[in-house]
């Protein structure tokens, strides 16, 4: 019956082999099942017992090495077939120890070494006075011993971790408002924080600003890179802001400022204070925050090309709008019932330092040369009284802008591109203020405006030191400004001239190629 049974297993397997035949060798199966109920034949179990077969012989052949051989004096009963496993499981038990013994050894070296990572991490002042007398250059005195990356065309800025930090964070003990000196930061490895730090997860933008974050100008001057950053790196959007002024941390913007952020980045600014950490380490007032992801600016625009200043300044103006549901069609779009383009001008008034001596006159001129041209819309506004987006709903209006210098005319980037700017000084600016004084020049080539030049008046206060005298400028700074009727009608005749030539062809192309504005396109940084 046995060889039967071979034989057409055998047959099966053979038959096996041809794919065609693969329902007879089911049934061939079938029927050795019939015949054989006490042998089930499996192809797995075959292998199964060939490999517990093989690792049994492996066991005994090592055995038989190990234990010496058999003294015929020796009666059988002392031979144990059971001791190799013994042995192996004494040797397994002494490797399991001393694998256990050196885990420890390296975890305490591991220790140390962390430990030592730990205290040497050294915190350095905030502000290097020893760059007292040239703050602004090179590293400036902010993080003087910090190199920033820097690509063609693209802002200057740190971030932590990163090749050039070797994957160490940053880490701050900066909290004091009043000295900068006071404060201070330093490098550590993840895995070897200082004792005490607190961990900050998230991306935290870290600002330098050498004046403050209170003027609009100076303040824009100083959030411009982060969004250039937030442009360029997907719109990535940050957990917190710190704020840096000479050192001393700064715990809030001013409300023309904060506004813009959170338009710009879509969502509240949290202005850390580290106040909470009082609460977590009561015994422990100095100790430090470190910084899942941080970024720090400490050089405004510098470094950024013409194009990408005007990239983001595009994006502020289409995020300003949105948030106060101005519309971002543009102007081109504007015209009166006989399908003239309208001419906003818009006299944007100061009280106080630099503001006009007789503001009625100067409205005056500007009010008539704005009559005599069709479709021109002329408005009166004061800085002081609008709100936010009541500021930028009157520059969407304007095509000329008309004010005297000072920060109120950072709203400019406001208006739509190619919209004129006539600036005006008090006396004494020319010689003595510096390059300061082109501020607004710059702010208007960088956000696509155009600078149609500026009045300084050339009568004033007279000066008890020679005119060339820097003590002058105490003066000469919040000085009043008076006016030329001669010139400033011609400066705005020609200025409406240029406006309404330029509007009148932007008209023409858009009707003749039925072109769609694309200014909302810009309103997003993917």
């Amino acid at each position: 019956m046995a060889k039967v049974v071979t034989s057409e297993v055998e047959r099966s397997i053979s038959i096996s082999s041809n794919p065609k035949d693969k329902p007879h060798y089911s049934k061939l199966q079938h029927q050795h099942s019939r015949r054989s109920p006490f042998c089930h034949f499996s192809p797995k179990l075959s292998v199964y017992i060939l490999i517990t077969c093989g690792i049994l012989f492996i066991l005994f052949q090592i055995q038989s090495l190990k234990i010496p051989p058999i003294s015929p004096s020796l009666p059988p009963n002392n031979i144990n077939p059971w001791n190799f496993m013994h042995k192996l499981q004494k040797v397994i038990n002494i490797s399991n120890a001393t694998l256990a013994a050196e885990s420890e050894r390296c975890n305490q070296e591991l220790n140390s070494l962390s430990s030592k990572l730990r205290d040497a991490v050294t915190f350095l002042p905030l502000k290097d006075l020893r760059f007292s007398s040239s703050a602004q250059k090179g590293h400036t005195w902010f993080m003087s011993s910090m190199y920033d990356a820097h690509e063609e065309g693209e802002v200057q800025y740190q971030q932590f971790p990163s090749e050039s930090s070797k994957g160490r964070l940053l880490c701050l003990k900066g909290k004091d408002t009043h000295e900068g000196a006071w404060n201070s930061y330093a490098l550590a490895w993840p895995d070897s924080l200082p004792y005490n730090a607190t961990f900050m997860k998230g991306l935290t933008f870290v600002s330098y600003n050498h004046y403050n974050y209170d003027n609009i100008w100076h303040g824009l001057s100083a959030m411009v890179p982060f969004v250039a950053w937030h442009i360029k790196n997907k719109c990535e959007l940050p957990t917190r802001w710190v704020l840096y002024h000479w050192g001393e941390l700064r715990l809030k913007m001013g409300p023309w400022l904060r506004t813009l952020m959170e338009a710009t980045f879509g969502e509240p600014l949290y202005i850390e204070d580290f106040h909470h950490f009082e609460d977590n380490n009561s015994d422990d007032d100095d100790s430090p925050a470190c910084f899942e992801d941080a970024v720090v600016m400490r050089h405004n625009e510098g470094g950024m090309s013409r194009q990408r200043r005007i990239e983001v300044y595009d994006l502020l103006r289409c995020k300003a709008r949105s948030y106060c549901n101005v519309s971002n069609e543009g102007r081109s779009w504007d015209v009166d019932g006989k399908g003239v383009p309208v001419i906003g001008m818009t006299m944007f008034m100061r009280t106080g330092p630099r503001s006009f001596r007789n503001d009625s006159v100067v409205i005056d001129i500007f009010q008539k040369e704005c009559k005599n041209v069709e479709a021109c819309q002329f408005r009166v506004a004061y800085s002081n009284n609008l709100t936010f987006c009541e500021q930028v709903k009157l520059m969407s209006l304007t095509d000329v802008l008309i004010s005297p210098h000072g920060a109120q005319l950072t709203n400019m980037f406001f208006m739509d591109r190619n919209s004129s700017v006539m600036e005006f000084f008090p006396k004494g600016w020319l010689k003595l203020a510096g390059v300061g004084q082109y501020v607004y020049h710059w702010i208007a080539a960088w956000s696509g405006m155009k600078h149609q030049g500026a009045w300084r008046d050339p009568d004033g206060e007279k000066c008890p030191y020679p005119e060339d005298d820097r003590r002058c400028m105490n003066l000469y700074k919040g000085g009043k400004i008076g006016y030329n009727q001669t010139y400033f009608s011609d400066w705005a005749r020609n200025v409406l001239n240029e406006v309404r030539s330029r509007k009148v062809e932007e008209a023409l192309i858009l009707k003749n190629n039925s072109a769609t504005n694309t200014l909302g396109s810009i309103c997003t940084c993917n």
